[in-house]
């Protein structure tokens, strides 16, 4: 993945043919011409899930017509970061009331929740071209 600084707050990250623009809000300087970057890590969170629901229902040829993903999240203030992400997968009436706990098991083997769970580390550096 590339990133590159194209004007303003815009913020670009290129990868594998995409490219996926970031912006920041007007109240922090940036033109809200897209999502700001950490808008974009909460939507990874439940179009992660969504994905492995999707492809849980696909298997079995249920329908995903009316299922819903509500994402929400509580902050604590205090370390300033998120400390709980709520995912509440809501069916339509009529979805196969065995199927329920293993919708939520589909969506619990989202990678972008097991990298989180594992606290991978960060490696920053520099170098000059």
């Amino acid at each position: 993945m590339e990133v590159t600084f194209d004007g303003g707050k815009v913020i670009t990250a290129h990868i594998n043919g995409h490219s996926i623009r970031t912006d920041q809000p007007l109240d922090n300087g940036g033109g809200n011409s897209a999502p700001a970057p950490f808008e974009l890590f909460l939507a990874s969170i439940g179009t992660c899930a969504g994905i492995y629901v999707k492809s849980f229902c696909d298997r079995r040829q249920i329908s995903t017509e009316g299922i819903k993903i509500i994402q929400t999240m509580e902050f604590d203030n205090e370390k300033k970061t998120p400390s709980l992400f709520k995912l509440d997968i809501q069916l339509p009436l009529g979805f196969p009331e065995k199927y329920k706990e293993a919708v939520i098991n589909a969506a619990e083997l989202c990678l972008v929740k097991k990298t989180i769970n594992n606290q991978p580390e960060f490696q920053v550096i520099t170098t000059q071209k």
